[in-house]
């Protein structure tokens, strides 16, 4: 069942087996707040179990792109289209959000990013591709660590 994400009140509905599910909580909904301004979407998440067909999407192009297979248990996912732009987006237990961002028209604009909740730490997966984080401060989420990568390949 499908949900949209309330960026005003923040909830940690579907995240709770997550050890950080607040700073979880508060990361979505940041990513919530982001498309509502910039696009006018409502973000909605579908539970992992009921959208096998955008996990195996993200973790194809995981996979294919740097060799990289997460051992946390994806709990969310979201699948949309704004203007030309493809996202998907994963949120694993750990307090991981991935999303690939693929645009329709232009192979230059196409990466996977990676936010880390506040509380976690680097997963070992991402460790050692050596990936640099920057910080950024959320009002929702409270200090986010992203980081990413372009992707090459079709998908």
């Amino acid at each position: 069942m499908s949900q949209i994400v309330d960026f005003k009140n923040v909830s940690t509905a579907g995240l709770e087996s997550s050890p950080v599910a607040e700073s979880l909580a508060g990361l979505r909904a940041n990513e919530a707040r982001y498309f509502m301004n910039k696009y006018k979407h409502e973000f909605t998440v579908v539970p992992a179990g009921e959208s096998q067909e955008a996990l195996a999407y993200a973790n194809r192009v995981l996979k294919e792109e740097r060799g990289i297979e997460f051992a946390a248990k994806p709990l969310e996912t979201a699948r949309f289209q704004v203007e030309n732009i493809q996202f998907t987006y994963v949120f694993y237990e750990d307090g991981l959000g991935i999303n690939v961002m693929y645009t329709v028209d232009d192979p230059k604009k196409r990466a996977v990013g990676f936010k880390l909740s506040e509380g976690m730490e680097v997963p070992k997966e991402l460790e050692e591709k050596k990936f640099k984080f920057a910080r950024q401060k959320s009002k929702l989420a409270g200090t986010i660590r992203g980081s990413f990568f372009v992707i090459k390949g079709q998908y």
